[in-house]
């Protein structure tokens, strides 16, 4: 059997052999836990403010349609993607410091394992 044989063997064998939990990855893990609710809400209601704004200016400019009505509906379909976009921000912010306070504990007594402190 030759070197590279032996290194394969060792690699396939890694995959399959149970994981240990390592004090880097539970605390990769936490702060994921802590950042990702807002991440994903931030995500979301920007796609969706996008594109009730992007629908707005389609109705405003008349391409889904002309007359008085249809581009009021649009300025006030673009006021409303505008309103979205303004406040996911500050809702951003919001929900990440209220997932950091909810794991800081945890995530501090971790750190503080893995750099040896007491």
């Amino acid at each position: 059997m030759n070197d590279l044989d032996k290194v394969y063997a060792e690699s396939v064998a890694k995959e399959y052999m149970p994981k240990e939990t390592n004090k880097v990855r539970q605390l990769k893990k936490l702060d994921e836990r802590a950042k990702l609710p807002a991440f994903v809400t931030a995500l979301s209601l920007g796609i969706i403010g996008t594109l009730i704004f992007g629908t707005g200016v389609c109705f405003g400019l008349g391409v889904f349609g002309m007359g008085t009505v249809i581009m009021v509906i649009g300025i006030l379909l673009g006021l409303i993607g505008v309103a979205i976009c303004t406040i996911n921000y500050p809702l951003y912010k919001k929900m990440l410091k209220k997932g950091k306070a909810k794991y800081a504990f945890e995530i501090l007594e971790l750190a503080k394992e893995i750099t040896g402190e007491v």
